[in-house]
């Protein structure tokens, strides 16, 4: 019930505030990443959402907004992702789709585009890290731009 609650918050908040749709959504950055790849910069912050994990059953939610930048001198299509996401436990999953939110962005030059959305976890730490592939809308050539490795990690395990 959490993950699907939390996933249509997250997908929403493309149009609607989370705020204003979920007055216990939390948006306090844990840390930032950044990476440049194929003149693309990556830019990636994480939160832990208290409010939709649940510790006792080994239910652990997070967001995380991520940045795209182009510094290209050309016009780019977000046309794919691919995620690697891994436990502390050692559980490793692999999440593939179109675009990202539901949209395959088109991002000109000097331009960003920037989203919200979420991954659960069965353990109160973990990493993620992957590649989008990119669409020069000049050439119709395909590219492929790196997502650093970024780590989640709740609050309470810092103690």
């Amino acid at each position: 019930m959490h993950k699907l609650f939390y996933v249509q918050c997250l997908k929403r908040s493309r149009y609607y505030h989370p705020h204003k749709l979920f007055p216990n959504f939390t948006m306090q950055a844990m840390n930032m990443i950044s990476k440049i790849s194929e003149g693309v910069q990556i830019s990636v912050e994480t939160f832990y959402q208290q409010e939709y994990s649940n510790p006792l059953n080994y239910e652990f939610m997070f967001a995380y907004r991520i940045t795209i930048e182009n510094h290209n001198n050309f016009t780019i299509k977000l046309l794919s992702r691919q995620w690697y996401i891994f436990d502390s436990n050692g559980q490793q999953r692999e999440v593939e789709g179109e675009g990202v939110v539901g949209l395959q962005p088109v991002i000109e030059p000097a331009r960003q585009f920037q989203y919200v959305s979420g991954c659960n976890l069965r353990t109160e730490m973990g990493r993620m890290y992957g590649y989008y592939i990119m669409e020069n809308q000049n050439t119709k050539t395909t590219f492929k731009v790196k997502i650093p490795p970024f780590e989640m990690l709740a609050p309470f395990k810092n103690n």
